[in-house]
């Protein structure tokens, strides 16, 4: 259990420990916390590259649930990195005009352009399926 001490005797305490920094032997047994080994590393989140279907088919599929009534592409089945998903992202964004994400592995268009986004896959050599509504 911790021994109480006033606020006196712990300044006397800080600068009598400050002044006799040479000295290593005394150790502060009511020592609380620690920061001698600096802040913690924050480890980077994993990315997510796609997976594929067993048949091979890309799915493309409408979604509103959960969006606020707005309407979202999600293309799913994409066996590539995800650097390469982004890469597929940034040019279905380009040719539809919209935004868009990549979210676990998934990549997210915001528009209802499937004609548009089935032609843009079928050219990079995907073979694409409308799942969903």
């Amino acid at each position: 259990m911790a021994q109480k001490i006033s606020l006196d005797d712990w300044q006397q305490q800080l600068g009598r420990r400050a002044s006799n920094t040479d000295n290593t032997s005394q150790s502060n047994t009511s020592l609380v916390y620690s920061t001698e080994s600096g802040s913690v590393a924050k480890t980077k989140p994993v990315e997510q590259s796609g997976t594929a279907y067993p048949d091979g088919a890309v799915r493309l599929r409408r979604e509103k649930k959960g969006r606020g009534g707005k309407t979202v592409l999600t293309i799913s089945g994409i066996a590539k990195p995800s650097a390469e998903l982004a890469e597929i992202c940034a040019g279905l964004k380009k040719k539809c005009a919209c935004g868009g994400a990549v979210k676990d592995g998934i990549i997210e268009i915001q528009a209802d352009k499937r004609q548009l986004i089935e032609q843009h896959l079928s050219q990079l050599g995907f073979n694409v399926k409308w799942a969903g509504g």
